[in-house]
């Protein structure tokens, strides 16, 4: 009977110890004292130079580069998951994703569903038509179809303006799409992020011209509402600045901008 009595004292001691011990580590996106070893990021990507995939079917971009960059200040491995964009959001709530990095921007309106970043990159917008569409300013988009991205700034940003300059919308699903719809002649013009514009310009030989109307936020890496992943990322960040590789990662991605 003593021995059984002892052996339960012991496993009770090494129960009691587990319990109390806890190992450092990063708060996981539903702000949980769990220790987070990996976060999982989602991402649209089918927005080059920001994401994109390549040949050999990976990932790559500016924002990837600077997610990877943030994980390894923070210790953690990083897993990117690839949907639509407009579904992002959507399962930051639903608490499939920990964050998002996709080129978005901190509006007003998705600051009421999800908390963000400091901001780590503005590029403005532009429009792209064919070359011989004779659209050359703003003015000349009445009575034309433009493509934008369905659930982006820029179709906000359309919106805003759409009955002033008098052209219709066509949301579209992917920038890809948008150039295919373009160079099908199935839209007049397409609303696109500047950094994003300039390379399908170059790439397929586009006239193209800034938007002159309003300057959009910046961009920035997006959380469920009460993330205690903010402060850390933010933290991260402004290593990452500091130490230049933000910039780096400009140089590397953004140069054409």
């Amino acid at each position: 009977m003593k021995k059984i009595l002892t052996g339960i004292a012991l496993l009770l001691v090494l129960f009691l110890a587990a319990c109390g011990s806890t190992e450092e580590g990063t708060t996981n996106s539903e702000g949980s004292s769990e220790t987070t070893t990996k976060l999982v990021m989602g991402t649209s990507a089918d927005f080059p130079p920001f994401e994109s995939v390549d040949a050999s079917g990976e990932i790559i971009g500016f924002d990837i580069d600077l997610a990877n960059a943030i994980a390894e200040e923070l210790g953690v491995e990083l897993e990117v998951r690839d949907m639509k964009f407009d579904g992002l959001i959507g399962a930051l709530q639903s608490d499939r994703i920990d964050f998002v990095m996709s080129g978005m921007s901190a509006t007003d309106e998705r600051k009421e569903n999800v908390d963000f970043s400091t901001e780590y990159h503005r590029s403005g917008e532009m429009f792209l038509s064919l070359k011989d569409a004779g659209i050359e300013s703003i003015e000349d988009l009445e009575g034309k179809t433009l493509g934008v991205q369905l659930g982006t700034i820029q179709e906000q940003g359309a919106r805003k303006i759409q009955e002033e300059y008098g052209f219709e919308i066509k949301p579209i699903d992917s920038s890809s799409i948008m150039i295919q719809e373009l160079l099908s002649n199935r839209v007049d013009a397409i609303y696109i992020d500047k950094a994003v514009g300039v390379g399908y310009q170059k790439e397929q030989d586009l006239a193209g011209f800034d938007d002159p109307t309003s300057a959009s936020p910046g961009m920035a890496a997006a959380f469920p509402k009460g993330s205690e992943l903010v402060e850390d990322v933010n933290a991260a960040l402004a290593t990452l600045e500091e130490n230049g590789t933000l910039q780096e990662l400009k140089d590397k991605w953004l140069s054409e901008e």
